[in-house]
């Protein structure tokens, strides 16, 4: 049978649970729950939940470690479970993007993202499939925009989110879950023209 290993990237504890560096832990725990998958076993430094779907072995993942060491944990699991750079999906959050818009890609390099940089450095691979989930700040007006280097800070990723922009991060999460679902049946080509 098939494998998939779709990885979530945050930060572990209730500490940082609604931070903007943890979306994809939201995104992640979201599919789950669709698929009524439970993420309760902890192996391989991370939290898992093991489905079938679509005709694969589908594990579900949350990193333990913090998210500059994510690739110990994504490593780890790797290793574990024998999947493939290909059949690795990562999600995790892009200052780049405006809030709530995602965007899938076959491959590619970090970014700049320090989680993202530790996978490729313990993978030595930058092929592997990756979902983007934009955390960029609402800009209502001028009064309220925030500077885009003050979004470059450990204080505005660790940050949580405000109430008006729960409802799109709500939005995201469900968006993100189906392109899950997409790729999983139909394959990355398709999520791809699909959702970005």
């Amino acid at each position: 049978m098939a494998m998939k290993l779709i990885v979530g990237l945050g930060n572990p504890g209730r500490l940082y649970a609604n931070n903007r560096h943890n979306v994809r832990f939201k995104c992640l725990g979201w599919y789950a729950r669709s698929q009524g998958i439970s993420i309760a076993q902890r192996r391989a430094r991370a939290r898992l939940g093991v489905g079938e779907i679509a005709g694969a072995k589908v594990i579900l993942a949350k990193p333990r470690t913090f998210m500059n060491l994510s690739g110990r944990a994504v490593g780890a699991l790797v290793a574990k479970f024998g999947v493939s750079p290909a059949d690795l999906l990562v999600i995790y959050d892009d200052l780049d993007l405006p809030l709530g818009k995602m965007r899938i890609r076959q491959r590619g390099g970090s970014g700049g993202h320090n989680g993202m940089k530790s996978i490729i450095a313990h993978l030595g691979s930058r092929d592997f499939p990756r979902i983007r989930v934009g955390i960029a700040p609402l800009q209502e007006d001028e009064a309220t925009a925030i500077p885009k280097e003050a979004t470059r800070t450990p204080e505005y990723v660790l940050s949580n989110f405000t109430p008006q922009e729960k409802p799109i991060i709500k939005e995201v999460c469900a968006k993100v879950a189906d392109a899950i679902s997409c790729l999983l049946t139909e394959g990355i080509v398709a999520a791809m023209n699909k959702y970005n």
